[in-house]
């Protein structure tokens, strides 16, 4: 990470802004961990509790229709996307992996809207161990870092 990213980091702010999250339970004890990372660091980063709506979805794939639905409620400042798919032996994974992201960044640019996507994709469930914890925390920074870009920009 380079310096001016580290300072970035320190001023991003968390106050008064509504974010929503969206959680895939498959491969739920990961994604568990996902979600307990970013919704500590959205407290560290001052977001109120109240301000924090968590969903939960059966996979990666809903992801994108709750966050649609979430977005069009016009209630967020960003929303989160999390999810772990885990590649196994047939083509599924690449579908998966790549309708769910195109999925998160299509409601995202629809809606005009940040979304932070920590659907990991990994090879094995070593992969997704490895980075759970700072995915989840990543994703709360990036929300709040782009709700407040978007709210300078407008």
């Amino acid at each position: 990470m380079q310096d001016a990213d580290k300072g970035s980091l320190a001023e991003l702010n968390g106050q008064d802004l509504r974010i929503g999250i969206v959680q895939a339970r498959f491969n739920a004890r990961i994604t568990d961990t996902l979600a307990k990372h970013c919704l500590a660091e959205l407290k560290a980063l001052g977001v109120s509790e109240r301000h924090i709506r968590h969903v939960s979805v059966p996979g990666a794939l809903e992801v994108p229709l709750a966050l649609a639905a979430l977005a069009e409620s016009d209630d967020y400042d960003a929303l989160v996307a999390l999810g772990c798919i885990i590649r196994g032996e047939t083509y599924h994974f690449e579908l998966v992996a790549n309708e769910s992201g195109a999925g998160v960044t299509r409601v995202s640019l629809d809606h005009q809207l940040p979304i932070a996507n920590a659907i990991l994709t990994v090879e094995d469930e070593a992969q997704a161990w490895a980075r759970a914890e700072e995915k989840g925390r990543d994703a709360a920074r990036v929300a709040v870092e782009m709700a407040n870009l978007l709210e300078d920009l407008s």
